[in-house]
C-alpha cells in the first residue's frame, strides 16, 4: 500500500515527534544524535550519516522483511543501523513503535495523495482511475512496508492495532466517497454498494505484496493501470 517522499515523520500518530526524548533513554554518543558528526579525516569533513530515525527505520524495515517481526531482536536492530540502544528508545519508544511507524509512513502518503485526487477539479471518473493507480503504484513501491505490515499486524498492540484500523478506515471511506460521488451523478452504476467495490478493488492491493516481483513482466504503473481499468470497467453503466 501507503510511494511515496521526505524524510521520515517520526512520532506521528500522536507519538512525540522526532526530537521527542523517551523518559529514561540512555545518551547516545555524537554519531547517535543528528547535528554532531564524526572529526574531521586528514583534514576532510566526513561526509553526514543518515538520520539516526532513518537508520533505524531502514534497518528495521529489511530485518523485519528477512527475518520477521517476531524473530528480530533490539538488538539486532540497532547493530544494523550503527546506532545504540539508548539512541533507538530516544526515537522509537520500543520494536513495536518501529512497526507501527512502517506501515504509518506508507499510509500517510497515500492518504496525502487520495486527498489531492479526490479534491481536483476533474470529473469524478478521472479523479478515481488516478487515485485506484496510485494506490497500486504507491504499494508496489514499498512493498516491504506493506508486506511486513499485513504479515506483522497482529503483533502490534491492540491500542495501536485500533489506531491502524480507523485510519485505514478514513483512507477507505475518501476512496468509497468517490464512488459514491460517481453513483449519484449517474456516472457510475449503482447497482453494487460504494462499499463492496471498494473492498473488490483493495483486496486486489492487498495481495499485490504475494505476487508481484520487480523483474517480473509487467511494471508498476502497468499493473496499476490494470487494476484501475478494472475497477472503472465494472462501474460503466
Amino acid at each position: 500500500m501507503a510511494t511515496s517522499g521526505t524524510a521520515p515523520r517520526t512520532g506521528a500518530h500522536g507519538r512525540r515527534g522526532a526530537g521527542g526524548t523517551a523518559p529514561g533513554a540512555a545518551a547516545e554518543s555524537a554519531a547517535d544524535v543528528p547535528g554532531e558528526t564524526a572529526g574531521d579525516v586528514a583534514g576532510e569533513a566526513a561526509p553526514a550519516p543518515a538520520p539516526v530515525p532513518q537508520r533505524l527505520m531502514a534497518a528495521a524495515t529489511r530485518l523485519f522483511s528477512e527475518r520477521g517481526y517476531d524473530r528480530t531482536s533490539v538488538q539486532e536492530i540497532v547493530e544494523a543501523a550503527g546506532v545504540t540502544k539508548g539512541a533507538l528508545y530516544h526515537y522509537f519508544g520500543s520494536k513495536d513503535d518501529l512497526l507501527h511507524e512502517i506501515y504509518g509512513r506508507l499510509l500517510r502518503l497515500q492518504q496525502d495523495r487520495l486527498d489531492a485526487y479526490a479534491d481536483a477539479q476533474e470529473p469524478v471518473e478521472e479523479r478515481l482511475r488516478r487515485a485506484a493507480a496510485d494506490v497500486v503504484v504507491t504499494t508496489i513501491e514499498n512493498l516491504d512496508d506493506a508486506l511486513i505490515f499485513f504479515r506483522s499486524m497482529h503483533q502490534l498492540s491492540p491500542e495501536k492495532q485500533k489506531q491502524v484500523r480507523a485510519e485505514r478506515r478514513h483512507y477507505h471511506e475518501r476512496f468509497r466517497d468517490l464512488v459514491a460521488e460517481g453513483q449519484r451523478s449517474g456516472v457510475f452504476n449503482a447497482a453494487t454498494p460504494a462499499d463492496l467495490v471498494v473492498d473488490y478493488h483493495f483486496g486486489s492491493v492487498h495481495h499485490l505484496s504475494t505476487w508481484y516481483r520487480p523483474d517480473g513482466r509487467l511494471g508498476p504503473q502497468e499493473v496499476a493501470d490494470h487494476l484501475a481499468d478494472l475497477l472503472l470497467r465494472a462501474l460503466r453503466p
